[in-house]
């Protein structure tokens, strides 16, 4: 879709990444800023190998930064997708200079020369319903819970570095069978997957695919009729879900901990908005969640007064801060005695 299918919605948001080399990323974030202005927001990632982010802003505002991305040298090929928002989906503009734009933890991979065959969303069905090919999942285990393909493997990771880690445990099996093996791998919008096929094939792995767009791309352009996508998919925004088309999702946010939530998950007791909900109960003390309450106050009086509240204010974020490393150092010591014990 283009930028003008979302003219009836007020903000334009726009996901972009592209691998290119930037020799000077210092100057590239600046020129960034400087386009990005005081209208768009969001955030951009720039590293030596690339730009990645999503921002979102009046629509003439977010043309701007495309068309100024778009001039830059290497950037011409711009992977990106738009969609619309009826409220700005981000709080600030954030342009950070990193190692990766997609943090992998091996940052020597080459994913231009060496990333897998494209596979366009219109030929995707066939080739995930072959027998002979293996699915995987390449997102998060939170992503993966709310909406896959069907017979995708998840590696349970709870972030991409770990990706590498449970390929050589447990992945290179999967691949490596005594027939031919096809390896098609997806993520959100396809920048995972530049740097997971060409992993793959660096690995020795020869036939790998990866769906073009990703996700994003595929419930754009499949009808849902046709779709073997099962659920909603995850964006990083507060959006948080979509579906088919790219329509909202019905998944909301937990504040606290920053996982998805279903309509199942807000009936529960462990649910309290901006506090807590089944994700992280287990995982804090009620003296950190007494410290998202009164953040949660703060909003909501913010709210009331109509002003915005970005954010958790200084004395807020110290004393979870405080609550934090207070729970840190009880679990080494914990671990420092059971460690003990057993050496004993």
């Amino acid at each position: 879709m283009t930028d003008t299918t979302f003219l009836e919605y007020p903000v334009l948001v726009a996901a972009l990444y592209r691998f290119a080399p930037v020799a000077d990323t210092l100057a590239l974030r600046e020129r960034l800023v400087a386009l990005c202005g005081e209208e768009v927001r969001g955030t951009l990632l720039v590293a030596h190998e690339g730009i990645n982010g999503t921002i979102a802003g009046p629509h003439d505002a977010i043309r701007r930064v495309v068309d100024g991305i778009y001039a830059e040298p290497g950037f011409h090929r711009l992977e990106l997708k738009y969609s619309g928002a009826n409220e700005m989906p981000f709080y600030r503009m954030k342009v950070r200079i990193k190692k990766e734009i997609v943090t992998m933890g091996l940052p020597n991979l080459d994913p231009v020369n060496g990333v897998g065959t494209y596979v366009k969303p219109q030929d995707w069905n066939a080739l995930i319903s072959d027998p002979d090919t293996v699915i995987i999942d390449t997102r998060n285990d939170y992503e993966f819970e709310i909406g896959t393909f069907k017979n995708a493997i998840q590696p349970n990771t709870k972030t991409f570095r770990e990706f590498a880690e449970w390929f050589e445990k447990e992945g290179r099996a999967l691949v490596t069978r005594d027939k031919p093996t096809k390896v098609a791998m997806f993520c959100t919008g396809g920048i995972r997957c530049e740097k997971s096929t060409a992993y793959l094939k660096s690995e020795g792995i020869p036939e790998v695919h990866h769906l073009e767009g990703g996700i994003l791309k595929y419930l754009e352009e499949i009808p849902e009729p046709e779709s073997l996508w099962d659920g909603e998919c995850f964006v990083f925004d507060e959006r948080v879900s979509v579906g088919h088309g790219l329509k909202l999702g019905e998944h909301t946010l937990c504040r606290a901990c920053r996982m998805p939530v279903s309509r199942e998950g807000l009936q529960s007791p462990r649910f309290v908005e901006g506090v807590s909900c089944d994700h992280c109960w287990d995982e804090r003390g009620e003296e950190r969640r007494a410290a998202y309450a009164e953040r949660q106050r703060q909003i909501e009086l913010a709210k009331a007064r109509g002003s915005a509240h970005i954010g958790t204010d200084a004395k807020i974020a110290a004393e979870q801060a405080r609550i934090r490393a207070a729970e840190d150092r009880e679990k080494a010591r914990a671990a420092a005695a059971a460690k003990q014990e057993k050496s004993a």
